[in-house]
């Protein structure tokens, strides 16, 4: 049987030039009356150059750089969530991310509710998300405001429920955007012995991250990313003293 791996060759990724190029009514208006200049356009930016990274599995791989290096969105990318330019991206295994809590939140839903709707987003099926229902529900200590519309929460409350439905569902591949502090003091704990079991079942870790203790506790490889490319791959303590350095 064919091992999980992550592949990616000669990647380019940009994002493309609308996004910063959009102007509002206002800004048109206010060009046209001549109150403030006209926006220059824009080109493409480029996120990703000619970039190559394979990951086997058995490797917790560490991802390490200045905020724009390009970190989020090669966990993007690998996640499949942004589509390359040009190059290769193979990926064999089952991936589970943790970058985003807010995805698939319907707000004037249940909480109840909100759990099928993210399980299934997450790529479980109706029935093994019924299956982990209680559980989350345990998890996230709701209560009876399990069955309230999620809007109704506080932010707290939200969290909790996010993280325990993100969090029920192994996967082969885990994507990590920072380790995520959910909730309060008396959940963290929690929270962090959770996030300690899912590290340690995937089969492959990929975690971003600007706390350099953890990447060094936590991964057996790491990368540094400087304007979309590897500057640096090898052991954390090798690649954390080679990125303090260049500081």
């Amino acid at each position: 049987m064919e091992k999980c791996h992550i592949t990616l060759n000669n990647v380019n990724l940009f994002y493309p030039s609308h996004i910063y190029n959009a102007t509002t009514l206002k800004q048109e208006i206010f060009a046209v009356l001549k109150l403030q200049k006209k926006k220059e356009k824009l080109e493409d930016v480029q996120a990703l150059k000619d970039f190559s990274l394979q990951v086997k599995e058995g490797e917790k791989l560490g991802i390490i750089g200045h905020n724009g290096a390009g970190k989020s969105t090669l966990l993007k990318t690998i996640a499949g969530i942004y589509p390359i330019k040009s190059g290769e991206r193979n990926v064999k295994g089952e991936i589970r991310s943790l970058f985003d809590l807010s995805l698939g939140f319907d707000l004037e839903s249940t909480g109840r509710e909100n759990i099928m709707y993210r399980g299934l987003l997450l790529g479980g099926t109706p029935k093994i998300v019924r299956e982990k229902e209680q559980e989350i529900i345990d998890f996230a200590e709701l209560g009876e405001f399990i069955d309230y519309p999620i809007r109704s929460y506080s932010s707290g409350m939200l969290v909790r429920l996010a993280f325990a439905i993100s969090t029920s569902i192994p996967g082969e591949i885990l994507l990590l955007d920072e380790v995520i502090a959910a909730g309060d003091a008396s959940f963290y704990a929690k929270a962090k012995e959770r996030m300690s079991g899912l590290m340690s079942q995937a089969k492959i870790l990929v975690l971003v991250s600007h706390d350099l203790n953890t990447v060094r506790e936590v991964c057996n490889r790491a990368i540094l990313v400087r304007q979309g490319r590897i500057i640096k791959d090898g052991k954390p303590d090798d690649v954390i003293e080679y990125y303090r350095n260049s500081l």
